[in-house]
């Protein structure tokens, strides 16, 4: 943690015999204070992280048999059961099921990310090998994984939700379980420090373009189910399709009955998103100017939800409201649960640069305060417009079209983590960026290799989405492919 250097001014009692200067705080001190500082350093080490650590890391070990669960959830299950006498029990001992799943895996999760924190507490502790920055660092991390388990303790339990409805008339689907809404895209185990693996993995697709069961063509949106189910909307073959985990042919779940504009048809399908309350899938059918929803199990036709609009990227916020972009009108709309016609959130002052203005906007996310982030194709930039604003701010590029770090080029999908950072599809770069918050320059996670279809590099990447573990997964559109990048756990 230190460098011998020259004799300098002790930071502690001025001394001009200082020859110790610590790499974290940049002071210089004398033998005496250095050895001190060191002290204190380890007394904060010990206090502040490795205290936290553990008892973090004991609460976690006891869930798996503990009452610190949200039972109220557990409460509603049993009070619809009673009310609904003997011909539910099935059902409701297989939403209890579902429940204990769906809790277990979230402790999992937790308990996965807590691990590599475990790993570098007790090399650091051995080799008395930290400063201040690891402090913060592991500090930060700790207490993010605490909020974590704040949530699913029971003090915020509103993203996990029981679903029932009485006047359903299929019984399997009359009570259900509800984890973290799917298309709400602020993330909270991503941050400016995750890292992937530079190598992906194709994981749909990636067998030339064509319509064949294993075989993608020009996929663009797509979204990751709780299980790694991947739905992808298919650009040139006008359908959705669902590649389950592992698998090497997918299954088509809507669409896929030829080019068209009847119920059971898609034209150029850019966007999918999952609505869990439904159980189905929203789809932007772009060609035909409309959004449609359709059922995600055995789906065979579609319900036109709405018309008239030149819709490219979807998205939902944790209220349920959908998020539209009208790519044509350039403008970004917001529909409330049962409206038919649509707030305008962003843009709608004619194409341009300005910043009350959108130019082609692509796609769009939604953070916890419903501001709105899209992408701009023609810009080259990705705009922010907080809830009510009259104007957005750039968030990311805004410099012209180029390939610098300051640079965009034909940006396409675009995704914002809990802390404002924000992720873009940087489509003619081959690349996929992250911005902080504030920065003025992006940096590269995944591509920006030149484009190819080798594993470090992808070719015209539309969309992507995060899995529950914050692994990638990126429409490699030109590739025909989908590829996943793995979490860095190093």
């Amino acid at each position: 943690m230190a460098t011998i250097v020259e004799s300098n001014a002790c930071s502690i009692c001025k001394k001009s015999s200082a020859k110790f200067l610590c790499i974290g705080c940049s002071a210089y001190f004398c033998s005496t204070h250095f050895k001190e500082h060191q002290q204190q350093l380890s007394t904060k080490f010990d206090n502040e992280i490795v205290k936290s650590h553990d008892a973090l890391f004991e609460q976690i070990q006891k869930l798996e048999n503990s009452n610190q669960v949200p039972l109220d959830l557990f409460a509603q299950i049993e009070q619809w059961r009673k009310a609904t006498i003997d011909k539910v029990e099935i059902t409701a001992e297989r939403a209890r099921h579902e429940l204990a799943e769906l809790l277990d895996k979230k402790r999992k999760v937790m308990e996965k990310q807590l691990e590599p924190i475990t790993k570098e507490i007790h090399v650091r502790r051995k080799d008395g090998d930290f400063v201040e920055s690891h402090i913060h660092r592991l500090r930060q991390q700790i207490h993010g994984i605490q909020r974590l388990l704040q949530q699913y303790i029971g003090q915020n339990t509103t993203k996990t939700t029981v679903i029932i409805d009485n006047d359903q008339i299929n019984w399997n689907r009359l009570i259900s379980i509800r984890g973290d809404q799917q298309n709400t895209t602020f993330l909270d185990n991503i941050n400016i420090d995750t890292k992937w693996l530079q190598n992906g993995v194709t994981v749909a697709g990636g067998n030339d373009f064509g319509s064949e069961m294993n075989q993608l063509y020009h996929p663009w949106g797509l979204r990751i189910y709780d299980d790694q189910t991947i739905y992808i909307a298919e650009y040139s073959n006008h359908r959705v399709v669902e590649w389950k985990c592992g698998a090497t042919t997918g299954r088509v779940v809507a669409g896929g009955n030829g080019q068209g504009n009847q119920s059971n048809q898609l034209n150029y399908p850019t966007d999918v998103i999952i609505d869990e309350e439904t159980d189905s899938l929203i789809i932007s059918d772009y060609n035909n100017k409309r959004v449609v929803r359709w059922p995600r199990q055995n789906g065979i036709h579609g319900e036109t939800i709405i018309s008239n609009i030149g819709c490219l990227g979807l998205t939902m916020d944790d209220d349920g409201c959908l998020y539209v972009v009208d790519h044509d009108a350039h403008e970004v709309k917001r529909y409330r649960v049962g409206e038919n016609h649509g707030t305008v959130v962003a843009g709608g002052n004619g194409p341009g640069d300005r910043l009350d203005q959108l130019y082609y906007p692509r796609y769009v996310s939604v953070d916890q305060e419903h501001s709105v982030y899209i992408s701009e194709y023609d810009n080259h930039r990705v705009v922010k417009w907080t809830k009510g604003a009259k104007q957005g701010i750039i968030v990311a590029g805004g410099h012209g079209q180029g390939h610098s770090l300051t640079q965009l080029s034909n940006p396409y999908g675009v995704v914002v983590d809990q802390a404002g950072n924000v992720y873009v599809a940087d489509y003619a770069n081959n690349r996929i960026m992250r911005w902080s918050s504030g920065a003025t320059q992006g940096k590269v996670i995944a591509g920006g290799n030149g484009h190819g279809n080798q594993l470090n590099q992808l070719l015209s990447p539309i969309s992507f989405s995060f899995d529950q573990e914050a692994n990638m997964y990126v429409s490699d559109s030109g590739n025909h492919r989908i590829q996943k990048f793995n979490l860095d756990q190093h």
